[in-house]
């Protein structure tokens, strides 16, 4: 996602390796190096200028980039009509009384990857509009030349938008035509292929980016050494992922039992069923990643922030845990005594959450940042003087928040569809919110010792007080 940290010769023609977008540069030289995509995107003329009458047949040939492109947008809108087509064909072809078993069943194996997919594109947003601003996300991660940019992350996302509704379109079809058993095996090769992508230990699918991911993913579940920025970054962005944890391990659960392409699992005491003690134990599972961080922050920094931060998470620790007793008491001490207990929690993790982000994640504050966009260490590096985007982030960031605690609850967890348009809302409100922390991690990085240049700018009392001495005499 980010990027590895792999040692790469200087003497080397090569800085980037194979699975990676090349950069040329001749040995010993002192010129910039030259990008593949930079090459190709040089004018005819000048190519021509270069290698003379047989490149200019070459490149006679070449078809443009602006053609290639439309023609694989063509190619990829294409590939989705006739997945729709046949996705909705196989479902019509069902039975309309188990429509809706198989559609829920269908969607939980697919809905995780799907919103992984999702946040690769957002994230390949994000680093493109901190690649056009000054904000060097490349230091703030401590990144080498070898992390992904937002193109090859798009390439990523790309890849995975045509796989997965692949996968998914072949299930529908092969169950829809009575082959449940080669239905049954298409969202278990599905998963097997995305482990083996990622553990794969050979030079090919961005390895430095997929190791620099799995060793971030070790540190977060054992925070044992000091914490980085990267560590608590990408584990923030984990806690609003908890709800595609929780559907992937319910959905290997029933690829272990052998409950794909059947109805059993639906059986509410069953082992993979709604009834599951896995389920609140997955959920919690980032917040408590998240609460043991700040725990050693604390350790490390000794900084009461720390453990207000904690605090921050172990709110969601009730709420998640009171949502699910709805599933093992009665019904009128749901109603009159865990109902009103969760609510009161989701109101106060929502309200804490939304001020921390505020005033610490983002360090914004309504009376002093906001409406100061004259003075330019205080105004964002990326949206610098809209002031609109920072009443929408703050607005929206406050239902949004309000929202993902809602999606808790219980009686929403077989309604998929409302389930998966607000842990998605949920996913977007986190993708504007990585702009204001990565921008606000930036300023302290650069404004820290701008600071203090200007302050040993200003006069001392006794420079002031005493005349400056003069060494040249008149003669």
């Amino acid at each position: 996602m980010f990027g590895g940290h792999v040692t790469i010769s200087t003497n080397s023609p090569f800085l980037r390796r194979s699975s990676s977008r090349p950069v040329v540069s001749e040995p010993g030289s002192t010129e910039r190096p030259i990008d593949v995509d930079e090459v190709f995107s040089l004018p005819i003329e000048a190519s021509e200028m270069k290698t003379g009458d047989t490149s200019k047949h070459g490149a006679a040939i070449m078809p443009s980039p602006i053609f290639l492109w439309r023609f694989k947008v063509l190619l990829f809108s294409l590939w989705g009509f006739i997945c729709c087509k046949i996705g909705i064909d196989s479902v019509l072809r069902m039975n309309a009384d188990l429509r809706d078993l198989f559609l829920y069943e269908a969607f939980l194996y697919y809905n995780p990857l799907l919103l992984v997919t999702m946040m690769v594109w957002l994230w390949g947003i994000n680093l493109w509009v901190f690649a056009q601003s000054s904000v060097n996300y490349a230091k703030i991660f401590d990144l080498d030349q070898t992390h992904l940019t937002h193109r090859e992350t798009w390439t990523c996302a790309t890849w995975m938008t045509i796989v997965v509704p692949s996968s998914m379109t072949a299930y529908l079809y092969l169950y829809s035509h009575g082959e449940v058993s080669w239905a049954a095996s298409q969202p278990v090769i599905l998963y097997a292929v995305v482990l083996m992508v990622l553990i794969f230990p050979f030079d090919i699918f961005y390895l430095s980016s997929r190791y620099y991911l799995l060793k971030t993913l070790w540190r977060i579940a054992f925070p044992i050494q000091p914490i980085t920025f990267s560590d608590f970054f990408v584990a923030d962005i984990l806690t609003s992922m908890a709800k595609v944890f929780s559907d992937l391990e319910r959905s290997v659960c029933r690829m272990v039992h052998r409950q794909v392409a059947t109805i059993a699992w639906f059986e509410a005491d069953s082992i993979c069923g709604s009834h599951s003690a896995a389920i609140p134990l997955v959920l919690v599972l980032p917040y408590v990643w998240r609460f043991f961080q700040c725990l050693r922050q604390y350790k490390d920094t000794r900084e009461r922030t720390c453990l207000l931060n904690a605090l921050k998470y172990s709110t969601a620790v009730p709420v998640i845990f009171l949502s699910a007793l709805k599933y093992h008491v009665f019904p009128d001490q749901w109603t009159n005594i865990y109902r009103p207990l969760w609510l009161l929690s989701s109101v106060a993790n929502s309200l804490y959450s939304f001020y921390w982000d505020v005033t610490r994640d983002w360090d914004l504050s309504v009376f002093s940042r906001i409406f100061k966009f004259k003075t330019p260490h205080l105004c964002s590096n990326v949206l610098y003087g809209r002031q609109w985007v920072y009443y929408w982030a703050i607005g929206s960031n406050l239902v949004l928040r309000c929202t993902w605690t809602y999606k808790l609850s219980a009686h929403l967890r077989h309604n998929y569809l409302t389930v998966f348009t607000i842990t998605a809302l949920e996913m977007l409100r986190r993708f504007q919110w990585i702009f204001f922390r990565v921008e606000n991690e930036w300023n302290k990085m650069t404004l820290k010792p701008s600071l203090q240049v200007s302050m040993n700018d200003i006069p001392h009392e006794e420079d002031r007080l005493l005349p400056p001495m003069n060494n040249d005499h008149d003669v």
